[in-house]
């Protein structure tokens, strides 16, 4: 099985879906008929590690009680150890079950009487009163996930202390300014870990045989994995050449200095990949000179040299081909619920096909993020037609119709015409996507993306602060992401917070009041979900490239040779912002679980802190406020539902008779009738079957008066905003 290109993402980034970068370059080499193979080793590890076989491996390696080193060990280790024939007799069984081969065994596993456990347990009875509502397959996918997690914490203790499901060796790769420390801890013997990854690695490359490997990195916990494979196959393989690209590399490797990096690696490369990858592969092939390779470092003469040559410009979207994930194991995936919380459980639950909407960020002003990088700054949209021709190819190619966009920030339009389009072709799909919480996600918006079968959003609150929102050039205010979660919300569809504590000059009282604003809107149910996270000067950020506007200044000026992203700061604030972190996340993490709403703010937190200065009723009273809009001329009216019937009944009284239009309107969960005068009721039919979603010519609000005046009927204002049209969009008319 011969290939040009092995595009391989090493250990470890998810467990229930493949990082889609591979799948997105595969789908590019396809239209350029070059060969390629991919490869996820992470989740190939984590099933060796994961079974009866692995398990054994890691047993014998750990102390037993006739060893020095037992009396090291925790409580929680030991007792894991003495269950030993127990997590052996249950892995194989818990993988898959997991892997949704065996759903029966649920009833086993949820009645808590089939696997050990150990500490991960502690927590779950607290989260008792979740299980009804998610059902015993959920409640059984939760159990788990708790029991492979007291097992990595096994693996951590006595195996490797680098472990972890989503992230292998992650502090070596973080801000690692200088690569001494990662240098040297690929000189020492393999772990476990490292000789599982080596010996797939190994048969994968003796059976692909290919020219180039190039290795995605997309974060610092699979950085040191990277090298590890690299280190190996030029040892090896030294015929082959190695690359790497991705995430890390994109954000990190921008100042590279240190030459035994190329120890490692052949290539490192930048940005979008495709063009980058295909000119590796032409240069490999002597069709290219070396000045003609794309955002790629590479060693000339033994010293490190950039080359981007203008003469090649970057695909259009639209010419980047569909994902393709063939080669991975698909159905071999772990489908692990980490948090009782239903959005949250999107992360780590089901296997999704990844799509990007648009490249780059529409807004791309927020003064925290790296807007001066190329995928942030370089936006370009894709077509809805695209899209869902592409969603309908991966539909047939993998067989599942779940999908996550996986846009800086989906554009509200396109989410619009995405949705028309998935409704017009009749696609029967589940997919979320990230947003910011702007006004364009009106009440009609938002009930047109959950009819197309949008679940979840998730989107910035950050600092929940006007004063900071402000600051960070967000443009959105607290009192419009209110609104706007309320729209999403009214329409069934989730949404999940991104949180930010520590941006420069916050105080200690804006951050306690941005949990207060948080903590209402959990309990005025706007919110599933959320994530604090503390803010993190990088580099390529406006606060990074110009921290004196921001009152902060940089911690001092360190040598940067390897990466190059965060920087370490100084608020002058004084404000000790990390010393937030236990009781922030303590709180979240219960109000995702809808306890602890009504409990003063200071309940979570083992200091002292100011009391909030926010209004306990301050979210509730922006939602009870009348959502009025204007809608403009321009304004779309779209009928989403099946055509209605019509009857002309004949009312009298007191001796005058006078015709009604009794029109009814069948959905799939009820059925809605209104009565107009006969001439507006044929009017408004002939209207809701121009508006159809299925008629390709758009009808406006400007048309629909013009079409009314034409009628010789009065009044149309009158007409239209009265109580029978106004509820028409529970039947499935909307203006947007």
């Amino acid at each position: 099985m011969d290939s040009s290109v092995y595009l391989l993402i090493p250990p470890f980034t998810q467990l229930n879906t493949p990082y889609p970068s591979t799948a997105y370059l595969k789908g590019f080499l396809n239209t350029k008929n070059i060969t390629s193979f991919q490869s996820d080793l992470g989740i190939e590890v984590t099933l060796k590690l994961f079974s009866k076989e692995g398990l054994t491996t890691i047993f014998n390696s750990c102390p037993d009680s006739f060893d020095i080193k037992w009396n090291d060990l925790s409580d929680n280790i030991k007792r894991i150890i003495h269950l030993k024939q127990e997590y052996l007799d249950t892995i194989d069984i818990v993988v898959s079950f997991l892997q949704g081969n065996i759903p029966t065994m649920a009833y086993q596993i949820s009645k808590r009487n089939l696997l050990p456990e150990a500490n991960r347990f502690n927590m779950l009875d607290d989260l008792h009163w979740a299980f009804g509502s998610m059902g015993v397959q959920d409640k059984a996918k939760h159990i788990a996930t708790l029991y492979l997690e007291d097992l990595s914490d096994l693996i951590k203790e006595c195996i490797d202390e680098h472990f972890g499901f989503s992230r292998y060796a992650e502090k070596l790769g973080r801000s690692a300014n200088s690569f001494d420390e990662l240098h040297l801890a690929l000189q020492n013997e393999y772990s476990l870990v490292d000789k599982i990854s080596i010996d797939l690695l190994d048969q994968n490359l003796k059976t692909v045989k290919p020219q180039l490997v190039a290795i995605s990195v997309p974060f610092p916990g699979n950085l040191f994995a990277a090298f590890r494979c690299a280190q190996f196959i030029k040892k090896f393989f030294p015929h082959i050449k190695v690359a790497m690209g991705g995430g890390f590399a994109n954000t990190e490797l921008r100042s590279l200095k240190d030459i035994r990096v190329f120890e490692y690696f052949d290539f490192i490369t930048l940005d979008d990949g495709e063009l980058p990858v295909e000119n590796l592969y032409l240069y490999i092939n002597n069709k290219l000179k070396i000045e003609n390779l794309k955002r790629t470092y590479t060693l000339v003469d033994g010293e490190i040299q950039y080359f981007n040559s203008s003469e090649f410009k970057d695909y259009k979207q639209a010419q980047v081909g569909t994902p393709d994930y063939s080669g991975l194991f698909l159905d071999r995936y772990i489908q692990a619920i980490e948090i009782v919380n239903p959005m949250h459980s999107l992360w780590s639950n089901g296997r999704w096909n990844k799509l990007t909407m648009a490249h780059g960020c529409y807004w791309g002003k927020c003064t925290f993020c790296d807007v001066s990088l190329d995928y942030i700054k370089s936006y370009e949209p894709l077509t809805a037609s695209i899209l869902c021709d592409r969603m309908e190819e991966l539909i047939r190619n993998t067989g599942e119709t779940g999908f996550h966009f996986v846009d800086e920030a989906a554009p509200p339009s396109l989410m619009g015409a995405l949705a028309i389009e998935i409704i017009k072709r009749k696609l029967r799909v589940s997919w979320w996507t990230n947003v910011r919480f702007e006004k364009a996600f009106t009440k009609d918006l938002c009930l047109l993306l959950k009819e197309s079968g949008c679940i979840g959003v998730s989107g910035g609150l950050e600092v929940a602060s006007n004063r900071l929102l402000e600051l960070i050039n967000k443009g959105i205010t607290v009192e419009q992401v209110a609104k706007v979660n309320q729209n999403f919300t009214e329409a069934g569809i989730m949404v999940h917070a991104y949180l930010m504590y520590g941006f420069p000059t916050q105080t200690a009282q804006e951050t306690i009041d941005s949990l207060e604003m948080v903590r209402q809107m959990f309990k005025a149910g706007i919110l599933k979900s959320g994530f604090w996270h503390l803010f993190t000067m990088t580099a390529h950020s406006p606060v990074g490239l110009n921290p004196e506007k921001f009152k902060v200044k940089k911690a001092k000026d360190t040598v940067i040779t390897f990466a190059d992203n965060d920087v370490e700061h100084i608020d002058e604030t004084g404000t000790d912002h990390e010393s937030f972190s236990y009781g922030l996340k303590k709180s979240l993490f219960n109000f995702m679980q809808e306890i602890g709403l009504d409990e003063p703010l200071h309940k979570w937190f083992e200091m002292k802190i100011p009391k909030t200065s926010i209004i306990p009723d301050y979210i509730e009273n922006i939602l009870s406020e009348d959502n009025l809009k204007e809608y403009k001329p321009s304004t779309k009216l779209i009928y989403l539902g099946v055509p209605p019937k019509i009857e002309i009944i004949t009312k009298s009284k007191k001796g005058n008779h006078w015709e009604l239009a009794s029109i009814t309107f069948e959905n799939k969960k009820s059925t809605t009738n209104i009565k107009v005068p006969k001439e507006q009721g044929e009017w408004l039919c002939e209207i809701i079957q121009l508006a159809s979603v299925h008629n390709p010519k758009k009808t406006t609000l400007q048309d629909v008066q013009a079409h009314y005046e034409q009628k010789g009927l009065e009044d149309f204002e009158l007409f239209w905003d009265n109580k029978p049209i106004n509820q028409l969009y529970k039947v499935g008319l909307i203006m947007i």
